[in-house]
């Protein structure tokens, strides 16, 4: 057995299959981790400490028996908006949940390819906000910079994964949540086409704006996450055709026509990107075209797309809300977004879900009639909020600082097409406040931006920096920046 632990989820993968590590131990080592970051980064909920070792010896009879999978024996993390069986579901709720007896079907998916899970990572109530923040955990924190959120909402699972807790974790993207924390974490986050991902037991979830993707260091690790977990329950809603993204990473993806889009959708409420993104998501296009791609200023034509996401947006709290065992346990301001949900749920939701064949014609035609591949977009409009930025705000304050921080995420949970997060630096000059770019393409294009993105990645090896708290615990000193 070696001596040295791998950290990518495809090098622990490979090891197993070798015979150079055991389940146990990266399992062990997993936990270990948890325990040590737990007080500083809070990133999980809920820890399935022996559950988790009882599954990693059972992985390791398997390997020795010679089955191979793609995953078998490795350590990963869910976020708690997914069942697990023996788990409770809170999705970042107060109160006393049942404990699932079954899988999710993504969940379900990814054991059967050989994962074994470790826990459930924190997301603030119902998924809702830009941070990993709330009572019922705490706050969860950024390992690069302690003093900022690792953003939402699937920040307990980019914290984990940025840390080097696990080298990967499954998230769900609603308005932008797996995208954000990838952005503010360092990370490749991975928005993928509505359906690809099995939200089951719910046929759609949050009336089809939420998808689930996966959080990863490399864009290899985070295209066998989205392999792994691909495919579809019989009783799914939307249920696209197969894509092959495992290749699409050691693919060249030629010469792209991609736009450089800087300016987000209208939502009425002020917002401006911050000069520091700005200047990042610049030179990452600078990078693309040195690359030889052509890339040219160009907008998406949005145009009230907002008006199409509210009512899915706020009927997908009212439903979830009603799985809480105790609502007058809810923030003041779920409660209010509830009651919203309630009253746009008939007339306005039906109206949001037939705009969407309008949208997919009117922002579309970037690609069909303009002719791009590609959009390049800010991830967010500003660095890592500080933890606390938006606690005791009203919830229209809170809306409205939400999304002067987070404009351009959005408007493709609506379309319900893929995208992908990149890193883009840093946003000080001690690499503490981490950066990102989306890489956002028409329906089923995940290949495309898979390829696009690793073109990146081996230009800018963003993989080999590590935060500050990742450290001896998961065997790496280097925090340097790029």
């Amino acid at each position: 057995m070696t001596s040295v632990i791998p950290k990518g989820l495809g090098e622990q993968a490979r090891a197993l299959a070798g015979g150079e590590v055991s389940s146990r131990v990266l399992v062990e080592q997993s936990l270990e981790r948890i325990a040590t970051t737990q007080s500083t980064l809070n990133a999980f909920r809920r820890i399935r400490a022996e559950a988790a070792l009882l599954e990693a010896e059972e992985a390791d009879r398997r390997l020795a028996a010679g089955e191979r999978l793609p995953l078998l024996g490795v350590p990963i993390a869910i976020k708690d908006d997914m069942d697990v069986a023996g788990e409770p579901t809170a999705f970042g709720c107060c109160g006393e949940f049942p404990v699932k007896t079954e899988d999710g079907e993504a969940v379900r998916r990814l054991r059967a390819a050989g994962a074994v899970i470790v826990g459930k990572t924190n997301t603030p109530e119902l998924g809702q906000w830009p941070f990993t923040e709330g009572p019922a955990f705490g706050e969860t924190r950024n390992p690069w910079n302690p003093a900022h959120t690792p953003g939402g909402s699937s920040g307990g699972a980019a914290a984990a994964v940025a840390a080097g807790v696990v080298p990967g974790a499954l998230g769900s993207d609603g308005a932008g949540s797996v995208r954000i924390p990838a952005a503010w974490t360092h990370l490749v986050g991975i928005k993928p086409q509505r359906g690809r991902i099995s939200t089951w037991p719910d046929a759609e979830s949050f009336n089809g704006i939420t998808c689930n993707g996966p959080l990863a260091r490399t864009v290899a690790d985070a295209a066998l996450l989205l392999h792994a977990a691909s495919g579809n329950h019989e009783n799914d809603l939307h249920r696209p055709e197969p894509v092959d993204v495992l290749s699409a990473v050691g693919r060249d993806p030629g010469r792209l026509r991609i736009a450089l889009s800087l300016k987000p959708a209208f939502t009425g409420t002020p917002k401006e990107l911050d000069p520091v993104v700005r200047a990042a998501v610049l030179r990452l296009a600078e990078r693309l075209a040195a690359l030889g791609h052509d890339v040219v200023e160009a907008e998406p034509r949005y145009g009230m797309v907002g008006l199409a996401f509210l009512p899915r947006a706020t009927a997908g709290l009212h439903e979830w809300a009603a799985r809480v065992p105790d609502q007058t346990l809810l923030d003041v301001r779920t409660q209010a977004a509830v009651r919203h949900g309630r009253l746009l749920g008939g007339g306005p939701l039906r109206w949001a879900r037939a705009a969407e064949v309008r949208l997919h014609r009117r922002v579309g035609a970037i690609f069909h009639q303009r002719g791009f591949d590609v959009v390049l977009a800010p991830t967010t409009a500003t660095p890592p909020l500080r933890i606390g930025a938006m606690s005791g705000l009203s919830g229209w304050r809170t809306d409205r600082a939400m999304i002067a921080a987070c404009p351009y995420a959005w408007p493709w949970n609506v379309l319900g097409w893929p995208g992908v997060n990149v890193p883009a630096g840093f946003a000080d000059a001690d690499s503490t406040l981490p950066l990102g770019a989306q890489l956002l393409g028409p329906a089923n294009s995940e290949p495309r931006l898979i390829s696009l993105a690793a073109q990146l990645e081996a230009d800018a090896r963003w993989f080999e920096h590590w935060p500050p708290l990742a450290g001896e615990s998961a065997g790496h000193t280097d925090s340097a920046a790029p």
